[in-house]
């Protein structure tokens, strides 16, 4: 049991090196809490919040990994190396991708709410 506790420990901690190092992180977590007050402030369905969950995991989850990814390849190829290079950026590639999923989510969800209010 002692040992599943520290395993939990490793990974938070690494959760919290992420949020300290990394602004994009940081801003993710910012837009995280925006949606999720804008789910609680407009109502919206189980299926709509596990679409938002979804969504909020793997942008977290891919800017976890893009940090794995470059912080690895700066250790393994501290110099400039033009695939070290591509890497990086096909790493950062896939955090763009799942970011605009998650903004396309959004905007198909929270949109016809907010448009009703305006009205």
């Amino acid at each position: 049991m002692k040992k599943l506790f520290r395993s939990f420990g490793y990974a938070f901690k690494g959760i919290a090196y992420t949020t300290k190092t990394q602004l994009n992180f940081r801003i993710h977590l910012g837009v995280t809490a925006v949606a999720v007050l804008l789910g609680i402030w407009l109502q919206i369905s189980v299926s709509e919040w596990q679409w938002i969950a979804v969504c909020i995991a793997l942008v977290l989850v891919t800017e976890i990994f893009n940090t794995m990814i470059e912080t690895l390849v700066d250790l393994v190829s501290p110099g400039y190396n033009e695939k070290a290079g591509h890497i990086k950026d096909m790493s950062a590639g896939a955090v763009v991708i799942a970011a605009l999923f998650a903004l396309i989510t959004g905007i198909i969800i929270f949109l016809p709410r907010l448009l009703l209010l305006i009205r």
